[in-house]
């Protein structure tokens, strides 16, 4: 559950971010198209023709005369230019008067002047255009300035201005806007109508707005709800007065020359004057590919997003920190080569964002999971720390699932032992009044019969004042865990002799020490049990009860002689380990049959 609120918790403070529109992501995604959009080939259709700062140099200044564009106009055309566009300002009257001329070899072939965008509420003539939808969407001009009557009566006008993104670069521009009387075009758009010796736009919508452009005769322009069309920088031919070079092109004329016209910021560190702009506009509605932002973008890219996260995070969480790390990076890099694709092919949809929530779900899901292990392992470390060997405590840390919560059946074996009569050795220490030596010796023999168990591979499983539980066969598997069992209790006997010795010598005058080990084996069920952060790894079942019924008989009443007691399929599961001397049938609280018993003579 906690897990699951954490993931949705991700899923809704990386989704709002961009279901907001928020500014930083925003830009983010227009980098990431920038870096990634194919520059394809020109299309062959235009050339550029730059005024150079030179040539303005030798007209004796900007504006340049309007007799003087005439004549070019009709070098461009003797050149074999199949018509010719000006983005030049033309809202005043020649200073030299030569704008009849200028006029009259505008009328030789289709022309187009420029219009600049400027919020003054004077709109020029619309386009003629057909609607197939409802008439919604579409980029408001607020006002334009318009070329003088005696210009525009004998050509075609267009908008030159060029909006802006939100880190104030160009990338779309709007083939048509729309004014309060209809639509004018841009003039890149008006160049390919003129081209295709059109009359009409059609423009098709649906309920998020425009849908593509289609200039009549040409094929239709994927384009935004707003009618912009993505820009793909293209190289497109150049020329100066000079050299000429226009044959069989569509000539767009425009000035170089400082402080003349604006140059405005585009992708990759360029900045380009209008016209070159508009001939990039030109360029990529006619070019294959030629990138657009889809109707259904921001769903895929938030699809996307919730999915790739909610991938990463339940990788990381349920296969494990290692393995969930290299499957995410899996996740990352086909995410981000499928993005990358897309904008290749033209449909530009960010995964960037995707690919950084990515990110920050896989490390967060890292820290949660390596906190959590790492509270796990302190916590194996405290539980078994007493009761394992260091190898296998280091085993169990290093795999934690060994211990998942719940338990399973296995077969096991168990063994309780316990000092026999230990009233009168603690008698002694009660009547010298010293319970520290008390403590100490039992302390001294509990250490040293777990030594022997964890030498043994055993588990401790508790302490009950003098007595021992063990068991084998868990947490970790160990398949001769009968022979193991059996050992132990010989090899605790052998240490109790010592001991005694030992405490002799050191001048304790005490009854002698004596234990009674039980040694079962069978079905029963292990786990830890408890919660996920507090638990008590433990067994239960008949076969420790067993266990310790059987270290209640060993050395006592009628079986003095038998400090260690097997169960019958104990000894059978170590038949050939050790010598066996019956010590015959017995019947125990809880069994309604008797029960065979042995003692293990001696290790073959």
């Amino acid at each position: 559950m906690i897990r699951t609120l954490q993931l949705l918790g991700l899923m809704v403070l990386l989704a709002t971010p961009m279901v907001l529109d928020f500014k930083p992501l925003e830009i983010l995604k227009l980098k990431t198209f920038d870096s990634f959009v194919i520059t394809p080939s020109p299309s062959n259709y235009f050339t550029i023709l730059n005024i150079t700062e030179e040539d303005v140099s030798r007209e004796g200044g900007y504006p340049l005369p309007r007799q003087r564009l005439a004549d070019i106009h009709v070098e461009l055309l003797n050149s074999g230019a199949l018509g010719v566009g000006y983005v030049m300002a033309f809202s005043e009257p020649d200073r030299f008067g030569g704008d009849n001329e200028f006029s009259s070899v505008l009328a030789l072939h289709p022309s187009v002047l420029s219009m600049f965008e400027y919020d003054n509420g004077n709109y020029p003539d619309t386009v003629g255009t057909v609607i197939m939808g409802e008439d919604i969407g579409g980029f408001e001009a607020k006002g334009v300035v318009e070329n003088i009557p005696t210009l525009k009566n004998n050509a075609t006008q267009g908008i030159a201005s060029a909006p802006i993104d939100v880190d104030g670069l160009v990338r779309r521009i709007p083939l048509l806007m729309r004014t309060p009387d209809g639509w004018v075009a841009s003039f890149g758009t008006q160049v390919l109508k003129v081209l295709a010796n059109a009359n009409t736009y059609v423009i098709k919508t649906n309920d998020n707005g425009i849908q593509e452009i289609r200039v009549k005769g040409l094929p239709p322009v994927p384009v935004d709800s707003l009618g912009r069309k993505w820009i793909s920088w293209v190289d497109t031919p150049q020329t100066t007065l000079e050299e000429m070079k226009v044959e069989g092109t569509f000539v767009i004329v425009g000035v170089t020359a400082s402080g003349v016209m604006p140059q405005i910021a585009v992708p990759n560190n360029k900045l380009l004057e209008p016209h070159k702009i508009q001939a990039a506009l030109a360029e990529s509605i006619l070019v294959e590919n030629s990138p657009y932002i889809p109707d259904y973008s921001k769903a895929v890219e938030l699809l996307t997003l919730i999915i790739s996260i909610a991938l990463v995070w339940l990788l990381i969480n349920y296969l494990g920190i290692t393995t969930g790390i290299v499957s995410g990076g899996i996740i990352w890099g086909a995410t981000a080569y499928g993005g990358v694709y897309l904008i290749q092919q033209g449909i530009l949809i960010d995964v960037t964002w995707a690919l950084l929530s990515q990110f920050i779900t896989g490390s967060f899901a890292f820290y949660v999971n390596f906190r959590k292990q790492f509270k796990l392992r302190q916590q194996i470390k405290k539980q078994f720390g007493t009761y394992l060997s260091p190898d296998m405590v280091a085993m169990l840390q290093k795999n934690p699932e060994l211990l998942k919560l719940g338990g399973e059946r296995k077969e096991m074996t168990f063994l309780f032992t316990d000092i026999m009569g230990f009233t009168p050795v603690s008698e002694v220490f009660k009547n010298n009044d010293d319970p520290e030596g008390l403590v100490e010796l039992i302390n001294t023999y509990l250490d040293k019969m777990t030594k022997i168990i964890l030498a043994n591979g055993g588990t401790i499983d508790k302490y009950m004042g003098d007595c021992i539980m063990a068991f084998w066969n868990a947490p970790l598997p160990c398949e001769n865990h009968a022979e193991l069992a059996i050992k132990s209790a010989i090899e605790i006997e052998e240490a109790t002799t010592e001991l005694n010795k030992q405490f002799k010598e050191q001048g304790l005058d005490l009854p002698p020490i004596n234990v009674g080990t039980g040694v079962n084996t069978g079905i029963c069920i292990v786990g830890n049990m408890g919660s996920e952060t507090r638990f008590d790894y433990s067994v239960v079942g008949d076969a420790v009860n067993l266990a310790a019924r059987l270290e209640a008989t060993a050395g006592r009443n009628d079986y003095k002689q038998w400090k260690i007691v097997l169960s019958e399929y104990t000894k059978e599961l170590a038949e050939d380990k050790f010598n066996y001397e019956k010590i015959g049938d017995i019947l125990v609280k809880g069994k309604s049959e008797p029960i065979t018993i042995y003692f293990p003579a001696k290790s073959n």
